[in-house]
């Protein structure tokens, strides 16, 4: 028996009726250079807009998590295939926001986050995609003192940060 093939991504209203009543599952991406540095996105789109924040994205219907990590991976940080198939988990997170992607007020979004880590090669990578204005890479340390990282990211790093956003299972990354 064959498997479905992954859905496209959802006509804008019917995503709304799907934000304002269940919660999302998405991907977020731990990259890491070969100095521990790690690779954040500034966000040109809601939630998190206008902050620092890890590559990541929503999972299709009918789509492995697998397909998803290749596709985010490609689509965000122009990343192969075989590099982004190296990816190993790293906990479920949840994800709280008092905004959404359409800008809708008193619509909230709420994420079910698988997060996975993901060691990159020296070297360049891709431009930054529709969502993020540039790619930068942090240290550790640089990430949870830079009040422009989304707590939601910064807490990765740091187990003391635990709102908006509250880790079902890993501690968090040291350095």
């Amino acid at each position: 028996m064959s498997c479905p093939q992954p859905r496209t991504h959802l006509p804008r209203e019917t995503l709304v009726e799907v934000v304002r009543h269940t919660p999302l599952v998405s991907i977020d991406l731990i990259c890491r250079d070969p100095q521990g540095r790690v690779l954040l996105g500034w966000r040109s789109n809601r939630p998190a807009q206008a902050s620092w924040f890890v590559p990541g994205g929503r999972i299709l219907k009918d789509e492995r998590i697998e397909q998803a990590i290749v596709r985010i991976a490609a689509a965000e940080l122009g990343l192969p295939a075989a590099l982004a198939a190296q990816a190993r988990p790293l906990g479920v997170y949840q994800h709280l926001y008092p905004d959404n992607f359409a800008g809708i007020d008193a619509l909230t979004t709420h994420y079910v986050v698988l997060g996975w880590t993901l060691d990159l090669p020296a070297g360049e990578l891709q431009a930054a995609d529709a969502q993020h204005r540039e790619l930068r890479w942090f240290t550790p340390a640089e990430l949870r003192s830079d009040p422009a990282v989304h707590p939601n990211t910064r807490a990765y790093f740091d187990a003391s940060i635990t709102a908006p956003r509250t880790a079902a299972s890993a501690p968090g990354l040291t350095e």
